[in-house]
């Protein structure tokens, strides 16, 4: 066994109802840039990395995602390079993004030099000794899923409250003093979708299960307009990304981005936050054929998903592909375009089929 030890304080609040809604889908954008290093070769440079004593975890866990959780950011440039771009998150960390030709996908989460979190999903994704696309039996019988996760720190003491829905969805584990795993299942499938590794802090900050807790709660970040823009902008480009990660999976042909449609998106999206209703049909009446025409966009088909309150871009993707409706929309073979609009935490995505 072997031991990480990262002290960092961890609280977690309810966030009430996660809500989603489903139509058809509708959108596109075009592939994104790989990088210029194969996964292939980052994977042999990941495999090749030890973990430092003072950071050894408590289980067993060999696998390449596990290992980056407190490292810097020189040994993640040294082993992945450049990243594709960086994200500013609502969380006060900064998601590093890499991508290889939809086929793989990873974020990294950085704060003050160091990896806070790690979202990844794809083909051929290990996290020993889990991989994405085994059955949700198999990797229970390694983690052992529970109704409750405790922590402890000081005089302070935390203990998250999982429902049956998110044991089966969403399971959370604990690996080490301050070290979490979030294994995210397609529940249609019965396979590991994506998984999130992070810390007690990151976790804390997102508050996906209720929770009771004996200590103080610390203040979550206040973002100004400008930070917003900036976090809308990175979910956008998130939400594209997965979503032609996860058609790829499905052998699906990959949508390209369109900024009329996204336009429509982000209305929407910022229409329903800036009037607190959650619908398809805008206050006036109007649905997603109006709002297309109002802009200009021709189409054969189209279609809508909206979600809100997911603490960010990869879990309402997730919200999205284990609902019937909004799996319905993201794996439709007849779309070729996308449209992605976020606002704050109301997401929008609009798939059209053009010529």
């Amino acid at each position: 066994m072997r031991y990480i030890q990262v002290i960092v304080i961890l609280i977690l609040l309810v966030l009430g109802s996660w809500y989603i809604f489903a139509k058809s889908g509708v959108s596109s954008e075009e592939a994104i840039t790989s990088i210029s290093k194969s996964f292939n070769q980052k994977k042999n440079q990941l495999s090749s990395k030890t973990i430092p004593e003072d950071r050894q975890y408590k289980v067993d866990l060999d696998g390449d995602l596990y290992q980056w959780i407190g490292n810097s950011v020189e040994e993640l440039t040294e082993s992945f390079g450049k990243p594709e771009r960086k994200d500013l998150s609502a969380y006060g960390y900064v998601w590093w993004v890499y991508t290889d030709k939809n086929e793989q996908y990873i974020q990294f989460g950085i704060q003050d030099n160091t990896i806070l979190t790690v979202y990844a999903t794809g083909n051929n994704l290990s996290a020993e000794p889990i991989q994405i696309g085994q059955v949700y039996d198999k990797i229970n019988k390694r983690f052992e899923f529970e109704n409750r996760v405790t922590y402890s720190t000081g005089i302070s003491s935390y203990s998250f409250q999982l429902d049956k829905n998110e044991i089966k969805m969403r399971p959370l584990t604990k690996i080490g003093e301050n070290v979490f795993v979030q294994c995210y299942f397609d529940t249609f499938t019965n396979k590991l979708s994506s998984i999130r590794v992070m810390t007690g802090d990151v976790l804390l900050k997102h508050r996906p299960y209720a929770m009771e807790y004996r200590g103080d709660l610390p203040d979550q970040p206040e973002l100004n307009s400008e930070q917003w823009d900036k976090v809308e902008s990175g979910m956008e480009q998130q939400i594209f990304d997965i979503t032609n990660v996860i058609r790829k999976q499905f052998d699906k042909k990959v949508l390209k981005w369109n900024d009329n449609v996204s336009e429509v998106a982000f209305l929407h999206s910022e229409d329903m936050a800036k009037h607190n209703y959650f619908s398809h049909y805008s206050q006036n009446g109007d649905g997603l054929k109006e709002r297309l025409a109002a802009n200009e966009v021709y189409y054969f088909r189209a279609g809508e998903n909206i979600a809100a309150q997911y603490p960010d871009a990869p879990a309402a993707m997730e919200g999205w592909l284990n609902s019937k409706g909004h799996r319905e929309a993201l794996l439709n073979a007849d779309y070729t375009d996308l449209g992605v609009g976020v606002y704050q935490l109301y997401y929008t995505q609009n798939f059209v089929q053009q010529p």
